[in-house]
């Protein structure tokens, strides 16, 4: 089925939703596949970003963040295992946001060799007992995948691009405690309410 959709539609987003707190109406975490044929803004700003830097770089710039997060024993990583990392992005908004990352250069999910995939079921679980463990309670969650545009952009040259997910959990002090984007947050930008390092060390 993602081979016909990624021939078909120039954008598959796949993504997860767990808890109330997100929007989520069903009890148990459960995943969904969203194929559409135009480019929303957040993965056209990715892409424009990523291509700005390779084409000044020569390098994938998730790729060249990664490994300088690593060489300086980041802080902010919080997971890693033989192909994956994951991390609290300095730039991350959520206060408890994580990215994940694969070890080597993947543009699209199906790129990955079977013990890749093995290992990112390891790692997505290991991250998820991290949340929870957090404020001892299921921890609500939006998670997505980005990778590089399908359908006609097969054809063309995205290695700029490098595949990579996205947790963006709502709490913020507890358990009952969301994280609310309001006043400077909506119409300026997004405020920090835990520096990335102290999160990195509290997952």
């Amino acid at each position: 089925v993602t081979i016909i959709l990624k021939n078909q539609f120039c954008r598959l987003q796949i993504f997860e939703n767990r808890g109330a707190a997100v929007g989520c109406s069903n009890a148990h975490p459960h995943g969904q596949l969203w194929a559409g044929d135009f480019m929303p803004n957040l993965p056209l700003r990715k892409d424009k970003c990523q291509r700005n830097y390779y084409s000044r770089h020569g390098k994938p710039l998730l790729v060249d963040y990664l490994q300088k997060e690593k060489a300086g024993q980041s802080e902010r990583i919080v997971l890693q295992n033989e192909h994956w990392t994951v991390l609290v992005p300095f730039w991350a908004v959520w206060p408890y946001e994580t990215m994940l990352l694969p070890n080597r250069h993947i543009q699209r999910m199906d790129e990955l060799q079977e013990d890749e995939q093995v290992s990112l079921a390891d790692i997505l679980r290991k991250i998820i007992i991290k949340y929870d463990n957090i404020f001892k309670c299921p921890f609500p969650f939006s998670m997505g995948w980005l990778g590089a545009p399908t359908g006609p952009a097969l054809r063309q040259d995205n290695k700029h691009w490098c595949l990579h997910a996205s947790f963006h959990p709502p709490l913020l002090r507890s358990a009952t405690v969301p994280k609310y984007m309001a006043g400077y947050e909506v119409f300026s930008e997004p405020q920090r309410d835990i520096t990335p390092e102290a999160v990195g060390l509290a997952v």
